[in-house]
Parts: structure tokens; sequence; C-alpha cells
């Protein structure tokens, strides 16, 4: 039986990153995808923004992973012609009961080097964006926006170029470790041999960890907990030129204005912690987010807003917990042969894909 050197599960945009800088390494690779299309899940239901790392604990995986990746990624797509733009957002303080949170935002968007940050007091801010309302804002002028999906057909083109593979409509449902090696056991009952396994399988990859026939291995599987965001799209044009973002919230970074490449407008995404996996958007919900976004546009007009689309978060961290950081399983198997897989790769999970892909690239080395 063939035994392939490396296979990826999953190919969103983490596992075509992994892949990509796996085979730039000189890796034999082949990536296997469950859909019909690459990036289908958590990679195409995001609001496309670069991030600049103010958020992430000091020294967290997050805050290395974001703001190496960053650099990372804008060169990627200076070098490869992905659609983006470094075009700036505002995080906005909307009363003065705020302003000693967003100073501390500030410093540790600082600490963490997220690059040029500037704390602006109500005319500064509004000398930038006048339709705002804000008592103070912090201007992060590395944050851009990006064409998801152009990333990853970049990603897979140049993982191909080096001999790479990406096989779509093939799910694995079982993992079996044997003799120091891992067996992969299709849906139609095929199986495949691999030294070298990383499972970058987002919402799924507890659930298939879970499959693997080993009680030591399970232990160490954290739980994933899935929290649905959906975005509202504006029919008009709106006034703002860089991403307006409130104040972070528990679980999420609040209801944001992002821009699309094309000047269009989202609002999005809300926190709903949910058990299955549903993209619908509920229309309901349409008062919420007027309420939160006229906060900080209270020119907002009624009747403009339309359900968009939705996204799920895997997280690794139960409602009401502090948020948690990324999680990379690493277990080596032989000599030359492990498995690896990673957990909660929520935002910044695109910004971070090209960092993470490098650090598994040399732990396989």
């Amino acid at each position: 039986m063939e035994i392939l050197d490396t296979v990826i599960v999953g190919a969103g945009v983490l596992g075509l990153a992994c892949a990509y800088q796996l085979s730039r390494a000189g890796r034999k690779v082949m990536v296997l995808e469950q859909h019909n299309a690459i990036g289908t899940e958590t990679s195409s239901r995001n609001s496309e923004v670069i991030h600049a790392g103010l958020y992430y604990p000091t020294d967290s995986l997050k805050a290395r992973a974001c703001v190496n990746g960053k650099s990372m990624l804008y060169q990627f797509c200076q070098e490869y012609a992905v659609p983006h733009k470094q075009i700036g957002k505002l995080v906005v303080a909307t009363d003065k009961a705020q302003l000693p949170q967003l100073r501390a935002l500030k410093a540790q968007g600082d600490t963490n080097n997220a690059g040029g940050l500037r704390l602006l007091n109500t005319k500064e801010a509004l000398s930038m964006e006048p339709e705002l309302q804000c008592a103070g804002a912090i201007y992060s002028p590395t944050t851009g926006i990006i064409n998801s999906h152009s990333l990853m057909l970049a990603l897979e083109g140049a993982t191909e170029s080096k001999g790479g593979e990406v096989i779509l409509a093939s799910r694995v449902v079982r993992i079996e470790i044997s003799s120091g090696t891992c067996q992969l056991v299709m849906k139609d009952g095929y199986r495949l041999t691999a030294r070298n396994l990383i499972l970058a399988a987002g919402l799924h990859t507890s659930s298939l960890m879970g499959t693997v026939n080993s009680e030591v291995i399970k232990r160490e599987i954290p739980t994933t907990y899935f929290v649905k965001g959906s975005y509202f799209t504006q029919s008009s044009k709106v006034p703002f030129s860089h991403l307006i973002y409130p104040l972070p919230e528990s679980a999420g970074l609040g209801i944001h204005l992002t821009l699309d490449l094309a000047g269009g407008a989202r609002f999005g995404p809300d926190v709903e912690w949910v058990k299955t996996i549903n993209y619908q958007v509920d229309p309901g919900k349409r008062d919420k987010f007027y309420s939160s976004i006229h906060r900080y546009w209270p020119g907002l007009e009624s009747n403009t807003l339309q359900p968009g689309y939705a996204g799920i978060r895997p997280k690794i961290v139960p409602q009401g917990a502090p948020t948690g950081d990324f999680q990379v399983f690493h277990k080596k198997l032989s000599n030359s042969a492990q498995l690896m897989a990673f957990f909660g790769i929520e935002s910044p999970g695109l910004t971070s894909s090209l960092y993470l892909g490098e650090m598994i690239s040399k732990i396989t080395d």
C-alpha cells in the first residue's frame, strides 16, 4: 500500500495555507475536502478582514499569529495579485464611560505590536468619518480587507504548482493509527495511509478527532462549541471609507461595519450560541442590528438593511467563559510520522493562516 507523505483534511483558508507552506518546503501534499468546492464554510462566511492584532492577550498564539500573519498575508497578496486593500479601521467608544476600555484596548494593541495605532478624540475621529457618533476612537492603519475566495484560489494554485493536490468531494469518516502511520477511512470505504496527517477541518475537527482509535489522544480533544454570527447588508452606499467597529463584546467584536472591495457595506456578526450548523439569517434580528448600529451611526435610515449571510465560529470555550486561544494539537507517532490538528480557529484565523501554516511546516521538518 502506498504511504502518502502529508495529508491535510479541510480545504478552507487554513488547510490551503498549510498546504502552500508545506509544498514550498518540499513536502508532497494532498488536501482532502468533503465539499464540492474549496472554502465553503467558515472561510467564506466571515467579514473578510485582515486584522491588525489589537484584541488578543499578550504572548497568546492569536496575538503572534495575527501580527505576523498580517505581514505575510499582505506580502502574499502582492506576490499573487490577490485583491485586497489596506483600508484602516476605527474602533469607537460611543460614550465617555467607554473611554477607559478604549484606552486599555489601545495599550493592548501596542503591546501586541499591532502597528501604528492612534488614539483619537471626537474631533479627530469626525474629521476622518463625519457621520460617526463617538466619544473617542482608535485608528488602526494596518487593518485591511481581502477577497477570501481569491486568496484561497491563489493558495490552491500555488500548492498545485509545487506538485500538491486538492481533492474535492472526499469525506473522511474515521482515522486509525497503525504501525506509526495514520489511515484515513473515506465515506466510500476507500483507505489512504499518511505519515503526516493535519486536520484543518474547522467546525468538524473535534468530531473527526473523536474517531481516532486511541483513548490517549481522545482525552486531549477539546469540545468545539458553535457560535453563529449573522450579517445584514445595506441597500445604499454608506458614507464611510474605513471599517467601523464598536468596542468588543464577550464572545465577539460587536456588530461592526465592514466594506467589501466594491464598496458595498455589511454589518455583523452578532453572537448566537447554537447546537447545529444552520446558515439561515433570521430577518427578525433586524431591529437588534439597527439598535446596535445607531450607537455609532445614528444616521442609518430605517428599512435599508436586508438579511445577508451567516457564518459559524468554532470556539473551544463554553458560553460565559473567557475567550480561548488557538490550539494546535501535535502527537508524534514515530520518528517520521505525526498527527496534528487545529482547534478553535476563529477570528483572526484568516489573517493568521499563513503563519499557522508555516508553524506546521516547521514542526514536520
